[in-house]
C-alpha cells in the first residue's frame, strides 16, 4: 500500500485552516434535590426567569424561581430519571415551540414533540413560548363575524374575529361541544384552529381529534395536549405554547381560533407549581399572580390593525364550575378579562335544551358589531335574546297553575317553538344564511301552528326545500348579508309555499 504525500498535505491543511482556538463557556449547575416536577439547583447564578436548562437525561427544565443562593426550575418532562448531584446546563434561551404549516393537522405535547405517530415536524421557524400582546395602538375594534354555526350563539352571543369568549358551565353540560363545532364550522372560513387540551382524559381527547378527523377538520386543526397524566409544568406551558403556534398566523395577516380546554386545570397546574416553589398562596389557594397567569395569555387575542397586517386571534377559554358557582375565584378572574361569556346551565341540559345555554348570563360584549346585519334585523335575532328572556319568565309565571289569557298562550307557544327551534344537535354546525332563514321562519310565527315534537322535523325539511327548490333566493341572502323589504317578502312566501305542503303532509 502507497502513501500519498500530497494528499495527505492537503487534508492536514485543510484541518489546520479549519481550526479555531475559541473556547466553548457554558454555565452549569448541580441539583440540590428533586422531587413533583420540581428541581431545585445550586450555581446558575446569570440566568434568566423563563430560561431553558438541560439535564443529564435530555429533559427541558424552566428557571421558574430565582432566589438568592439557589434556582427553582420546573421540569418539563420525566422528572424519576433526575437525581441530587446531577450537572445542569444552562441554555442561555426562552422556551420555543415550531410554528407554521408544518404543525397544521398535527397532534403535538407543548414542547412542539409529535405524538401522533406521523413523523417528525420539519418547521423552519419557531417562536417563543411568551411573548407580548400586542398594544392599544397595534390594534383595531372587532367587527369581522367568526361564525360559531349554532344558532343559538350566532343569534343573541356573537363571537367576532380577535374576541375573547369565555365558555363557562358545570362538568358536563357541552362546552367542549361548542367549541368543536365552532372549528368544524371554520371548513370554509380559512381560519387555522388550534385545540389546546389541559388536563384532559386521554380518552376524552382521543375522541375528539376522531370527530375532527372524520369530519375533515384536521386539515385545518393543531390539537396541543397535555393531558391528566402530563406533569403539572408542561399543563402550564401548554395555553401559552398553542397560542405561540396560533399567533404565528395572526402575524402573517391570516386568521385563527384557539380553544384552551381549560383554563381551571391549568390554573391548578399553576398553583402545584407555585405551592412546591413555597411561593406564598392566596384566596383559594392559589399564588396573587394567577390572574396575571390568565390575563397576558388572553390579551395575545386580537384583531390586529391594518398597519399590522390585519390578522386576527379569537380565543375561546373554558371554565369549569363547581354546582354552577360563578363567582369563585378563577371564573371572577377569567370573567374580567373575556369579553363576554356562554353559560351552561345543566338543569336546560337535562331538560334537553342543548346548547343549555342561559340567555339572561350569557353575553357578548361586541360581538353585535360584528354580527351580519341580516341577523340584527329585527324580524330575525335583533329581539330574540329579550323575547326569550320575556318567555322564561312567563313560563315561571304559567307554572303556578292560573288561567291564561289568549294573547299570553300564544306568546308561550311561540316561545316554546322558539325554544324548540334554538335546539341543535351536536357536530351539526349550521351556515349562517340558513340560521337567518329559519329563525326569521320562527319569529314571523309561521310555526306557531306546528306541533312542538314536529319543529326540528319542519326545519331539517325547509332548508332542504329550499336548496333544490329556491337555491336562487338562498343565494341572493347569503351575498348581500342582508334582508331588504323585497327578500323578506321572498322569504315569506317561500315559507308559506313550504307550510303548505308540510301541513298537508302532517295531516
Amino acid at each position: 500500500m502507497k502513501f500519498n504525500a500530497a494528499e495527505i498535505a492537503s487534508v492536514i491543511q485543510a484541518e489546520i485552516e479549519k481550526y479555531t482556538d475559541a473556547i466553548r463557556v457554558e454555565e452549569v449547575g448541580t441539583v440540590l434535590e428533586v422531587g413533583d416536577g420540581i428541581a431545585r439547583v445550586y450555581g446558575l447564578s446569570n440566568v434568566m426567569a423563563g430560561e431553558m436548562v438541560q439535564f443529564p437525561n435530555g429533559a427541558i427544565g424552566l428557571a421558574f424561581n430565582l432566589e438568592e443562593d439557589s434556582v427553582g426550575v420546573t421540569i418539563l418532562g420525566d422528572y424519576l430519571q433526575i437525581q441530587e448531584g446531577d450537572e445542569v446546563k444552562a441554555l442561555g434561551k426562552l422556551l420555543s415551540v415550531p410554528v407554521g404549516d408544518a404543525v397544521i393537522g398535527r397532534v403535538v405535547d407543548p414542547l412542539g414533540n409529535p405524538l401522533d405517530g406521523k413523523g417528525p415536524i420539519t418547521s423552519t421557524e419557531t417562536r417563543p413560548v411568551e411573548f407580548t400582546a400586542p398594544g392599544v395602538a397595534g390594534r383595531q375594534p372587532v367587527k369581522e363575524p367568526l361564525q360559531t354555526g349554532i344558532k343559538a350563539i350566532d343569534a343573541m352571543t356573537p363571537i367576532g374575529r380577535g374576541q375573547r369568549e369565555l365558555i363557562i358551565g358545570d362538568r358536563k353540560t357541552g362546552k367542549t361541544t361548542i367549541a368543536i363545532d365552532t372549528i368544524l364550522n371554520q371548513k370554509t372560513s380559512g381560519v387555522k384552529c388550534f385545540y389546546v387540551a389541559i388536563g384532559q382524559k386521554d380518552s376524552s381527547v382521543r375522541n375528539t381529534i376522531k370527530v375532527l378527523e372524520d369530519h375533515g377538520a384536521m386539515e385545518y386543526t393543531t390539537v396541543v395536549m397535555a393531558g391528566a397524566s402530563s406533569p403539572a409544568p408542561l399543563q402550564y406551558v401548554a395555553a401559552y405554547a398553542g397560542t405561540s403556534m396560533a399567533e404565528y398566523f395572526m402575524y402573517k395577516g391570516q386568521h385563527a381560533l384557539i380553544v384552551y380546554d381549560d383554563l381551571s386545570k391549568q390554573a391548578v397546574a399553576y398553583r402545584q407549581m407555585s405551592l412546591l416553589m413555597r411561593r406564598p398562596p392566596g384566596r383559594e389557594a392559589f399564588p396573587g399572580d394567577v390572574f396575571y397567569c390568565h390575563s397576558r395569555l388572553l390579551e395575545r387575542s386580537a384583531k390586529l390593525s391594518k398597519e399590522h397586517g390585519g390578522g386576527s386571534l379569537t380565543s375561546l377559554p373554558i371554565i369549569e364550575t363547581l354546582e354552577g358557582e360563578v363567582s369563585a375565584y378563577i371564573p371572577t378572574n377569567v370573567i374580567s378579562i373575556t369579553d363576554g361569556q356562554i353559560y351552561l346551565q345543566p338543569d336546560l341540559f337535562f331538560k334537553g335544551i342543548r346548547p343549555a345555554m342561559n340567555v339572561g348570563i350569557s353575553v357578548s360584549r361586541v360581538g353585535g358589531s360584528a354580527q351580519v346585519k341580516a341577523m340584527k334585523d329585527k324580524q330575525v335575532a335583533g329581539g330574540l335574546r329579550l323575547a326569550l328572556a320575556a318567555f322564561r319568565e312567563l313560563e315561571a309565571f304559567a307554572q303556578l297553575g292560573t288561567d291564561l289569557d289568549a294573547a299570553t298562550q300564544a306568546r308561550l307557544d311561540r316561545g316554546s317553538r322558539m325554544v324548540e327551534l334554538l335546539k341543535q344537535p351536536q357536530y351539526q354546525p349550521l351556515e349562517v344564511v340558513d340560521q337567518i332563514m329559519i329563525i326569521f321562519a320562527g319569529n314571523s310565527g309561521s310555526l306557531d301552528e306546528v306541533p312542538l315534537n314536529r319543529v326540528g322535523e319542519f326545519e331539517t325539511e325547509f332548508l332542504q326545500f329550499v336548496r333544490d327548490h329556491k337555491a336562487a333566493l338562498r343565494s341572493e341572502i347569503l351575498e348581500k348579508k342582508e334582508l331588504t323589504p323585497e327578500l323578506k317578502m321572498a322569504l315569506a312566501d317561500t315559507i308559506n309555499q313550504f307550510k303548505s305542503t308540510f301541513v298537508k303532509k302532517a295531516k
